[in-house]
């Protein structure tokens, strides 16, 4: 069976379980997560800049515990949030033991190494417990979320701080955001190939959404409450810009004038 080839993990069918996975997700705990309950077989994902205390790829290790192959290629290699081109151009920077036990190497080509995870055997062992993901902050209508998938239509009008990476999905516009909130703060991943880490925010000024990123090297990709209690505010676009926004600022600085903006 070829592998299925996703530029989110948020985003599995059916067909996930017991198939290899080549997604454009950051190897953090939570799209390891993802991977483990939809029964995936093997992964590669972005190292999304591995990042402070290496958040990027800590999926890897996550999954190395119930015995999934996991390998995560470098985010200067290949467009994080983009599953076709981590396919083409993607190189292995990270696998973990159980990837490595079925040759997985450093600097290897994702197709290669998606070619050696076909190999994985049959896994039985049940996902690992549900992870806490949304918080609601001490601002009216402010969330902190580990991943931009859990927005709802409940949040229109809201400030969201994501542990997501801030890169479009597949490059397609439509996808910075699944619903109208007030603002939004994503992890930049590093930036990355291409800046892919910083795609969104352009995609939201066309909607007039304020956004900005957090530096990967001051939150925890994957982490919304990361983000908010320690990220430090890398990027952000002319809408946030002309609400005060400014790059250095804290995440809880971004919320605080976002908050003021809006009311």
């Amino acid at each position: 069976m070829p592998p299925i080839i996703i530029d989110s993990v948020t985003r599995f069918g059916p067909d996930a379980a017991g198939a290899v996975v080549c997604g454009g997700s950051h190897a953090g705990v939570y799209a390891a997560y993802l991977c483990a309950k939809a029964g995936v077989a093997a992964v590669v994902l972005n190292d999304a800049g591995v990042g402070v205390r290496q958040a990027g790829i800590a999926g890897l290790a996550f999954l190395d515990r119930i015995g999934m192959p996991a390998a995560a290629a470098s985010h200067r290699s290949a467009r994080i949030g983009d599953g076709a081109d981590l396919a083409a151009r993607g190189l292995i920077a990270h696998a973990n033991a159980a990837a490595r036990a079925l040759g997985v190497v450093e600097a290897a080509a994702v197709a290669r190494a998606l070619a050696l995870l076909a190999a994985a055997p049959a896994r039985d062992t049940p996902p690992p417990d549900a992870i806490e993901s949304r918080h609601n902050l001490h601002f009216s209508k402010a969330v902190a979320l580990d991943s931009a998938s859990l927005l709802t239509p409940d949040d229109v009008g809201a400030i969201a701080i994501m542990g997501s990476h801030g890169g479009l999905l597949g490059g397609r516009p439509e996808t910075a955001a699944k619903v109208d909130v007030f603002a939004a703060l994503y992890n930049d991943a590093d930036g990355g190939i291409d800046g892919a880490g910083y795609t969104r925010l352009p995609a939201l000024d066309a909607r007039g959404i304020a956004a900005g990123t957090v530096s990967a090297w001051t939150a925890e990709i994957g982490d919304g409450m990361s983000a908010w209690r320690t990220g430090v505010v890398s990027a952000a676009n002319a809408t946030a810009r002309r609400m005060g926004a400014r790059v250095g600022d804290t995440a809880q600085e971004f919320v605080a004038l976002m908050s003021e903006a809006r009311a």
